[in-house]
């Protein structure tokens, strides 16, 4: 389990632990956390679970592969550093305390 801090783009947080092995966006589907749509389901085939991932995390996670590069340039105001697909983003146990935020909307 990791501990992940998804904050809304008003700045409301929820703080959830996320099983090992689902993805980010699974986390904030399964516990009902507003502003991530994930309207593919997490076939990395939208934007819809975009969020800007803490300045801290950036370095930690690993690199995004040419699709999430494809899909973010289909995103809301992507950020070339900070913005991921959470469909992308493996939970493991070094993900625990991840912190990501939220755009202003989902296209």
């Amino acid at each position: 389990m990791a501990k992940i801090t998804y904050i809304e783009h008003n700045g409301t947080e929820h703080v959830v632990e996320v099983a090992t092995g689902m993805t980010v966006m699974e986390g904030a589907r399964d516990n009902n956390i507003p502003g991530i749509d994930a309207d593919c389901g997490g076939a990395c085939a939208c934007s819809t679970c975009h969020v800007y991932v803490h300045p801290d995390w950036v370095e930690k996670l690993p690199a995004k592969d040419d699709m999430e590069e494809d899909m973010l340039d289909f995103a809301f105001e992507p950020d070339p550093t900070r913005s991921r697909l959470t469909c992308q983003l493996k939970v493991s146990d070094a993900l625990d305390g991840l912190v990501v935020q939220m755009p202003e909307k989902q296209i």
